[in-house]
Parts: structure tokens; sequence; C-alpha cells
């Protein structure tokens, strides 16, 4: 089917159950500066997205920032998109990553 012009929901960060941080979401092609097309126009010039079997998903929507508003995330939070054109709210809890290995290079 069509895609939605404008997607309007909510994101926001939770900690311990608890909504710390929220904003507003606009998405959707009414609220982007380059249509979805042109987007895939360039997107798929490019041999190694066109692998037969490959399938490509798309969220764009930026229209709230929680680094812009000063806060600063923590392994545990999770961070949830919110709004009535998904049906469910997508959920993605922040992991902290393994420690940091040190890299040697060898002059050839």
């Amino acid at each position: 089917g069509e895609l939605p012009q404008e997607v309007k929901g909510a994101i926001r960060i939770r900690r311990d159950g608890e909504a710390v941080w929220q904003g507003e979401l606009l998405s959707g092609e009414a609220n982007m500066c380059h249509s979805i097309g042109n987007l895939e126009q360039h997107h798929f010039k490019y041999a190694g997205f066109r692998r037969p079997g490959d399938v490509h998903v798309y969220f764009f929507g930026a229209s709230g920032l929680s680094t812009a508003a000063g806060f600063s995330a923590r392994p545990g939070d999770v961070f949830e998109v919110e709004s009535p054109t998904f049906g469910r709210a997508l959920r993605n809890p922040l992991v902290a990553g393994g420690p940091d290995e040190a890299i040697s290079v060898i002059a050839l």
C-alpha cells in the first residue's frame, strides 16, 4: 500500500520503568526535505544494496533529540518509539559494550 504522508507519535527514554525523557515524533514524507523516491534512487544505485532476498527498512524522523536537551543515556535505559501507525511501540534497551581492545598496526 501507500506510505503514510505523516507519522506522529512519541519518543521516550525509560529508566527503571519510568519515562525520564520524552519528545514528539514527526516523521513521514510530509516532514522530510527529500522524497522517499529520491532516497530510494540514491540508495539502490549501489549494487551492494540490490542483493536478492535482502529487506531494507527505513525509519526517518528526528524531531526530538535527547542529547540536544542535555540528556545522557545509561546502560539499561529503554528507548521507545510509539505511534498509532506502528500498532505496538518499538522498544530497544541500551546495552553496554565490551571492553575496548588495543589494536596494533605493523608497517609493511
